[in-house]
């Protein structure tokens, strides 16, 4: 992997509030978390899955931003003709440790992930449509092994400048640094 990672945009398709929060949710602290810097909800509109992803990022650092975009489609066309490379997850594409090498000098990089029914437009859109196996399974998984192979593994503390809360590990419990009290504390 090179010293260069892309800038990275997930896309959530078909987002049901009602059936899809939790696991939109994940999609998004997943994205964040392994690297990505920003997030569109597309489908229903769902503010209390985009305030999820701001809070964390507050808490936990980071620019990482997140918004909702009415058309799928018009949205996907229009970082096409940005020039964005647009990657499709989906268990019919090519295998992802091939596609995540092709990408590895790209700059910017959307992956498009599904919910409920995907167009067929999107399969023909899409500069890569990856798979994570060939077998039915959970989105944030696909997701998660995509993003590691394209970014490296888990994005380290650097990517994440600002946080409220810092999480450091240790082996049996847990230390977490509150910043908000040591600026309590400096004043």
């Amino acid at each position: 992997m090179s010293g260069v990672q892309p800038d990275v945009t997930v896309v959530r398709l078909g987002h049901r509030p009602q059936r899809d929060k939790r696991i939109t949710s994940h999609l998004g602290l997943t994205a964040r978390a392994m690297g990505a810097s920003h997030f569109i909800l597309c489908g229903e509109a769902d503010d209390k899955v985009l305030e999820t992803m701001t809070d964390v990022s507050t808490t936990f650092g980071g620019d990482f931003t997140a918004e909702y975009a009415k058309g799928a489609l018009r949205t996907i066309k229009r970082m096409k003709a940005d020039g964005v490379t647009i990657v499709h997850l989906t268990m019919y594409g090519e295998p992802h440790p091939k596609v995540a090498a092709a990408l590895q000098q790209t700059e910017r990089v959307a992956i498009v992930v599904g919910g409920a029914k995907v167009p067929g437009e999107i399969y023909k859109l899409a500069d890569y449509n990856v798979a994570v196996g060939h077998q039915p399974h959970s989105e944030v998984a696909a997701l998660a092994l995509f993003m590691d192979g394209l970014m490296g593994g888990v994005a380290g503390p650097e990517r994440f400048p600002g946080a409220r809360l810092e999480v450091h590990p240790h082996p049996s419990g847990k230390v977490v640094v509150d910043h908000s009290e040591d600026a309590k504390s400096s004043e």
